[in-house]
Order: C-alpha cells, then sequence, then structure tokens
C-alpha cells in the first residue's frame, strides 16, 4: 500500500510553528500530537522557521525545489516518453522489414 503524504498549507505550517513558541509550557511532542502532526515534521518546520527568517516555505505538489525544476522534470518525462516511443517504432520496422 503505497504511503500518503498530507500537504499542508504555508499558512499552517506557520501558524503551527508560533503555537509551540506561544505554549513554552508544552513540550514539542505535545503541540505535534495536540496540531496532529509527526514530532519530526514540527521540529523540520521550527527548523525552517528559524532559517528563513519567520517563515516556513513550501514547494508544492512533486518537492521541487523551484519552477524551473519542475519544467526540467517534466520535459525530461516527455523527452523519455519520446525515446520510448522511437524505440518501439524501430522495433516495429525491424520487424515488418524483415518479413
Amino acid at each position: 500500500m503505497p504511503r500518503q503524504t498530507k500537504q499542508h498549507s504555508q499558512q499552517f505550517k506557520q501558524d503551527a510553528v508560533k503555537y509551540v513558541l506561544e505554549h513554552p509550557d508544552l513540550t514539542n511532542e505535545e503541540c505535534a500530537k495536540n496540531l496532529g502532526i509527526g514530532l519530526s515534521t514540527l521540529s523540520r518546520w521550527k527548523k525552517q522557521y528559524n532559517d528563513n527568517e519567520g517563515t516556513v516555505p513550501t514547494r508544492g505538489s512533486g518537492n521541487y525545489s523551484s519552477d524551473e525544476a519542475k519544467e526540467i522534470a517534466r520535459l525530461k518525462r516527455k523527452l523519455r516518453d519520446a525515446e520510448d516511443a522511437l524505440d518501439v517504432l524501430k522495433k516495429a520496422i525491424s520487424i515488418l522489414g524483415s518479413d
């Protein structure tokens, strides 16, 4: 069974980190449980929040670091599909041409 990942909005991530900061009496584990997320996820968001001056960056679906990376991946898939189709046609020509 494939693992399903839940995507959270940037606002949710920032609110989650602010929740932790506003509740110093709670442990990170308790905060993560209250928010319905994993401890490692919350820890990662806290690190990103601290590293990015109060924002938690989101990458969108596909986990690409930028729009350019997403476009490169799309073009690579398109090229691979075209090469596969060309290979099939070459094999078909060789089979039909040998008769």
